[in-house]
């Protein structure tokens, strides 16, 4: 991909390179690049640097871990931070939760802050439902409303759009309905085209951006309340979301031992039972996270008597 780019870009000043929060600066532009998989994150670095550095092509996960890039724009160093989203492939969501909080905890502690959020969605997708709206309100108790003058919202797979007019249809909805809360608060518009001069626009506004940097509601929580990660409105949330779904893959392990039994074809009861078997291990992985993320009565007396108030929102669903 790298050969494809003009070697004259001002990306390209500087080979781009990982480092690692130990690595990072006060006046690094650190941009956060958040979504769910498959909304094209890595895609949008490997675009921005001129470097694949992992770029899936499918639903499968291929950021399962947080990856910063370093990069010189002008004179100025952007540090691009690809994070997995919370329908990761290879990792739970309270895993992917751990993972983006410490993160984010340690470089605030050491005052360094975001210059900008890009937050990714296919114009591709059909409906905003399932596993896109449960990242976009983890997204929301992650950043808080302070945040949202700092987030750019990004359309993308405009190059795989095959009816213009369905694609505006639903970029509008996006405008009009889901986005609008943050866009009343300040957020940012805009589309990808898969290129690196629409990379670089993107990047650039948030260069020029002026004024104090912006704290995340997650950070707030965690380092200046110090909250427990359990105890922040993500944590709480990704609780409930998980204790659903625990009950509605015991529903559904139910049901197939229903069927099983009821069930005289050998290969029948055979596919019944590996289906069985993998909603079991993931059931056991939802439980895990709800064990790790249940907040005993002592401690939430303690908090609702004693805990600091922040000043930062979680944004409205």
């Amino acid at each position: 991909m790298a050969s494809s780019l003009s070697s004259t870009s001002a990306f390209m000043d500087l080979n781009p390179v990982r480092v690692i929060k130990e690595e990072l600066h006060a006046d690094d532009h650190i941009v956060a690049i958040m979504g769910p998989t498959g909304a094209g994150k890595s895609s949008f670095i490997a675009a921005a640097t001129g470097r694949d550095f992992g770029v899936g092509h499918s639903l499968q996960s291929h950021t399962s871990q947080l990856t910063a890039i370093r990069v010189k724009r002008g004179k100025n160093y952007v540090v691009l931070v690809d994070t997995p989203g919370f329908d990761d492939t290879h990792l739970s969501d309270y895993d992917i939760l751990k993972m983006i909080s410490d993160w984010l905890r340690e470089t605030y502690r050491r005052k360094i802050k975001l210059a900008g959020v890009l937050y990714l969605h296919r114009i591709t997708d059909n409906r905003m439902g399932g596993t896109p709206l449960k990242n976009l309100h983890m997204f929301g108790k992650l950043c808080g409303n302070a945040a949202m003058s700092r987030v750019t919202l990004v359309t993308t797979m405009w190059d795989q759009v095959q009816d213009l007019r369905i694609a505006q249809s639903r970029e509008l909805e996006l405008k009009d309905n889901f986005w609008k809360p943050m866009l009343v608060l300040g957020s940012k518009m805009v589309k990808f085209e898969n290129s690196l001069k629409s990379a670089e626009a993107i990047v650039d506004e948030i260069v020029a951006e002026k004024g104090e940097r912006e704290t995340l509601l997650l950070q707030e929580e965690l380092v200046d309340l110090k909250k427990r990660l359990n105890e922040t409105h993500a944590g709480r949330m990704l609780y409930d979301a998980l204790q659903k779904l625990v009950d509605e893959q015991k529903a559904s392990i139910d049901k197939l031992m229903e069927q099983i039994q009821n069930q005289g074809n050998p290969q029948l009861i055979e596919g019944l039972r590996k289906e069985q078997l993998k909603i079991e291990d993931d059931l056991q992985s939802a439980l895990d996270g709800v064990r790790e993320l249940r907040v005993p009565l002592s401690r939430k007396i303690l908090l609702f008597l004693f805990g600091k108030r922040g000043k930062i929102k979680p944004l409205a669903e």
